[in-house]
């Protein structure tokens, strides 16, 4: 599909573990930075969402640790959406800035529930699959 968005980020002395490495459990600090760029450049970040009606909880997410982060250690955060017809799915990677070396691979899912009645929707609201598909095909 090709929709994509990075962010950057600085690892800070907050992120690290006692070994001197981020910690595992701030990843999903770092994936959000991408996610909310994608969704940005979807014009359907969370306000865009509340407004439609719709709340769009994280149901599942994956972590692979390929190479520890470190402190100072700059990184580019790159978030791909690979479906959005049922929910959406995002690939991320994690990579070393300077270098591009892969540190991380992730993947979330989010799914669609109405708002006013928490009921899930097994599909997308057209609102939001008209914004991917302008962006797909302007892209």
């Amino acid at each position: 599909m090709g929709i994509f968005a990075e962010a950057k980020a600085e690892v800070q002395f907050y992120d690290l573990d006692p070994m001197q490495i981020v910690w595992h459990g701030n990843y999903p600090r770092f994936l959000e930075l991408a996610r909310g760029a994608l969704l940005d450049r979807l014009d359907y970040n969370y306000p865009q969402m509340a407004a439609s009606g719709y709340v769009w909880p994280i149901v599942d997410m994956q972590i692979k640790y390929v190479k520890p982060a470190r402190l100072a250690q700059k990184l580019t955060i790159r978030a791909t959406l690979l479906e959005y017809e049922n929910r959406i799915k995002i690939a991320y990677r994690i990579n070393d800035d300077p270098s591009g070396e892969l540190l991380t691979k992730a993947q979330t899912i989010q799914l669609c529930v109405d708002a006013g009645t928490g009921e899930l929707r097994l599909d997308c609201p057209p609102e939001f699959i008209r914004k991917v598909e302008a962006l797909r095909d302007g892209a």
